[in-house]
């Protein structure tokens, strides 16, 4: 299974996993994850969502803006994002949350290491600008420019972090979005959001035959539901039905992540209603 990243539009992912997985008793052998894709797989594995909407509208009721320009007089983080998030991941994964990740399928979180040719600075400008390139120009699903550029994914498991603190270290940094984060380092390199070599992570998953689902969080050119086979695998891709009620960092609006989690349920529902001809027509291999 994959999780695409898409910021606050993975919530989501997560109405919709909290709506389908019961009911067909999702149990995926591999899990690959890209911010906060990959923080969401690890929160309905480990956590629970509403109170984890609660947690964010009590700790953005008083924050009016994404960014505090008059900060820059007194030499303070202008963007509230990366401090609102890290003690978010801290909440979220303590009190021994991190200890059920270990009966959770693997989970694999993706960071994309900077070109050897590039500094930090240089890097994101790149890796930025190629980014959105693919994502409104061209409308790619799986985006090439980066990887072309330099940029190279490493895929850490979520089962391997010893400590909150570590778990919260990999999700900030498979999120590094600078400005909105600062450039952040993995064993003293700079790494920025893993989706600047791919979003949707698909080649993190093993290559052996089966059924893939990949959650994207944006709307792409293609039909609401399709599938693309590869090497043996019959990868379903789910997109929301409608655009998703919400920013990628917007931290001023928390009522909107419940939005985008109705929409998730909402499509959750849908897709159980069609279920049987998924099952029978999309995923299982014609004769």
């Amino acid at each position: 299974m994959v999780f695409a990243g898409g910021g606050n539009r993975c919530w989501w992912q997560a109405g919709w996993w909290d709506t389908v997985a019961p009911e067909l008793a999702l149990r995926p052998r591999v899990i690959a994850g890209i911010s906060a894709g990959a923080a969401t797989a690890c929160m309905v594995h480990a956590h629970d969502s509403h109170q984890t909407m609660a947690y964010y509208r009590d700790i953005l009721a008083n924050n009016t803006r994404n960014a505090y320009w008059g900060n820059l007089l007194r030499r303070e983080r202008v963007f509230p994002h990366y401090g609102i998030y890290r003690n978010a991941l801290l909440s979220l994964f303590g009190d021994n949350r991190l200890a059920r990740l270990q009966a959770a399928p693997e989970i694999r979180i993706g960071v994309a290491h900077i070109p050897p040719w590039s500094g930090p600075r240089l890097a994101v400008a790149a890796g930025l600008l190629a980014y959105n390139i693919d994502k409104h120009i061209l409308k790619t699903l799986h985006p090439r420019l980066g990887r072309k550029l330099g940029f190279r994914p490493e895929f850490v498991r979520a089962q391997d972090c010893a400590s909150p603190e570590d778990l919260a270290d990999l999700l900030l940094q498979s999120a590094s979005t600078p400005p909105f984060t600062p450039v952040l380092k993995r064993q003293g390199r700079a790494v920025l959001d893993g989706g600047l070599v791919d979003n949707v992570p698909v080649d993190a998953l093993d290559p052996a035959p089966g059924n893939v689902l990949v959650l994207v969080t944006r709307l792409y050119p293609r039909p609401r539901r399709f599938v693309l086979a590869e090497g043996g695998q019959r990868r379903l891709y789910l997109q929301p039905s409608q655009r998703v009620p919400i920013s990628s960092w917007d931290y001023t609006r928390p009522e909107a992540m419940t939005h985008a989690y109705d929409l998730g349920r909402r499509d959750a529902e849908a897709f159980l209603r069609d279920w049987p001809a998924i099952r029978d027509e999309e995923l299982l291999p014609a004769p």
